[in-house]
């Protein structure tokens, strides 16, 4: 493999598996259990992601911001805990009524 293939393949790599974590979310009482620890903020502009909660599946797509509820802990993309504790999050975001809103920012 020449040597200008290699970092274009790694980062291919790494920008696919980025994209694997669809948006089908289920929230989990058990803070170890987590994949992303959560908070929801009133203001719009600290947020890492706009969300709009939808109930259509299919909808939930690679870090699009629709956010799929599912009550199936294996059928989740992320297992998501919610704090109080804005420091202790590793995403904080901002929960739209406004579908086309959604994304991360």
């Amino acid at each position: 493999m020449s040597k200008m293939k290699t970092p274009l393949l790694i980062a291919l790599m790494i920008f696919s598996v980025g994209l694997v974590k669809a948006q089908k979310v289920y929230q989990t009482s058990i803070k170890s259990e987590a994949d992303k620890k959560i908070y929801v903020t009133d203001i719009k502009s600290e947020a890492n992601f706009i969300i709009y909660e939808t109930d259509i599946k299919s909808e939930a797509k690679p870090y699009s911001g629709l956010w799929y509820w599912t009550k199936i802990k294996s059928e989740a993309d992320w297992k998501v805990y919610f704090t109080k504790i804005k420091s202790e999050a590793d995403i904080k975001i901002f929960i739209s009524r406004i579908k086309s809103e959604a994304g991360p920012k």
